[in-house]
């Protein structure tokens, strides 16, 4: 057999593959004779076929079969012995010609080639790493939400300035329907007022244009994405289910230990620091999560190389359980382009960089998320043989583990990044924050 690439342009090529008689003769021969007990053609009994009859009726398929076997194997060895770097799978030509009565049968299968190309972490941008604050209105609005919260709810009769509301937001026409719990003062004054003196069973229909002080919370509270946020003017009923006041709780000793354990806060300077520090840890995941899809988005920007998208196109409509129509397939690639783009960087990354993912560093990853998980849930001191526990039975999970290093990577990566690419440091509220973060 003969097999050699054509190469097409720097990321397509087409791998051609000339078959000889002697490449599959004996593998076919070998089918016949397995056959011929077996065979069955009218006027003889089974056994008895004579072997050309046999051949006749069976030989043409039993070929088609061996051939593919032999050029399936030949394709992938030879995919090895090059050392293709390959984006999808290869792809048969299709040939409505095809000759299977040739001496020599010649088939064709295009393959799309991972691009050759260099990526600079260190080139000049403006990406900029957020440090954010949390500020005494966020602090304070805590504090009033912990007392509301561990407070005693007084049921009213009627809506008061500071009642607390229990709803379903709708409209049909844009498909909401939203069950929350909300504070009249949330809303602009003049939605809030015409709350007031309304009771249960009541509905009360308002604008969206300006409903909230910042237009994000009706991600909140009607569950609309943030595309449509913004110039959002419709009306929406509120339909009043249940109606609240609050007596506050006190803020004392009782209260702090119910929240942090004991002994942990003692004042309302130590819970207004605590909630500081908490706010800030978690406002540090969101800013590097920021950072990470910032610098994906220069990295993808400045770093120019050539897919072989025709040939991936034309693959996409071939994998899968449903085929792709060519119009469905451009959508996808359209759709995970970019996806794509950011796995080849990435990978260059890591090898540039030499950065390797053990089986104990998604040990360590995996514990410290399980000792996060259990204090979420008030297991402030799990022993170690109770986390490691854990670990072993998540990491025995191959889902799991694909997860998990997925967020391995991304961990290191951000690292390298935080490192190589010499971002601008900004201070920032988390209301600045989150206006940076949707392009505000």
């Amino acid at each position: 057999m003969d097999i050699k690439r054509v190469a097409i342009d720097a990321v397509n090529e087409t791998i051609v593959l000339n078959v000889v008689h002697m490449d599959y003769k004996g593998q076919v021969a070998k089918r016949i004779n397995e056959k011929m007990p077996l065979a069955t053609v009218k006027g003889f009994r089974k056994g008895q076929v004579p072997k050309d009859l046999v051949e006749k009726q069976y030989g043409k398929a039993i070929k088609q079969e061996e051939v593919k076997k032999v050029v399936d194997l030949a394709l992938e060895r030879f995919v090895q012995s090059e050392r293709l770097n390959l984006l999808g799978t290869p792809l048969a030509k299709e040939n409505e010609n095809f000759d299977w009565d040739a001496e020599e049968l010649t088939f064709e299968y295009e393959i799309g080639l991972v691009p050759n190309f260099e990526i600079d972490l260190e080139a000049k941008n403006n990406i900029v790493k957020y440090i954010v604050t949390a500020d005494d209105k966020l602090i304070d609005g805590q504090v009033e939400r912990i007392q509301k919260q561990f407070g005693k709810a007084i049921p009213q009769d009627k809506v008061e300035a500071d009642s607390d509301l229990t709803g379903t937001f709708t409209n049909e026409e844009k498909g909401i329907s939203n069950t929350t719990t909300i504070s009249v003062s949330v809303f602009n004054k003049k939605a809030g007022d015409k709350f007031i003196g309304k009771k249960v069973g009541d509905v009360v229909t308002v604008s969206t244009k300006g409903l909230f002080e910042d237009d994000h919370q009706l991600m909140d509270y009607l569950k609309v994405s943030h595309d449509d946020v913004h110039g959002l003017d419709i009306e929406v009923n509120f339909t009043i289910e249940a109606i609240n006041g609050a007596e506050l709780a006190e803020l004392n000793q009782e209260l702090f230990d119910k929240l942090f354990g004991e002994g942990k806060v003692a004042s309302l300077e130590d819970l207004k620091a605590k909630i500081k520090e908490d706010a800030e840890a978690q406002f540090a995941q969101q800013a590097d999560q920021k950072l990470l899809l910032d610098v994906q988005d220069f990295l993808i920007e400045s770093t120019k190389f050539d897919l072989p998208a025709a040939f991936l196109k034309k693959w996409l409509q071939t994998v899968g359980e449903k085929k792709l129509s060519p119009e469905e397939a451009e959508v996808e690639y359209a759709r995970s382009e970019k996806g794509l783009r950011f796995q080849l960087i990435e990978g260059k990354a890591m090898a540039q960089s030499n950065i390797q993912i053990t089986f104990e560093d998604l040990k360590e990853f995996t514990s410290g998320a399980i000792r996060q998980q259990m204090a979420q849930f008030g297991q402030t001191n799990p022993t170690e043989e109770e986390v490691q526990g854990i670990v072993a039975r998540v990491l025995s999970n191959q889902e799991e583990v694909k997860r998990l290093s997925e967020q391995v990577v991304a961990a290191k990566l951000l690292d390298l990044f935080k490192e190589k690419a010499n971002p601008t440091t900004k201070e920032v509220t988390y209301e600045e924050f989150i206006a940076a973060s949707y392009g505000e």
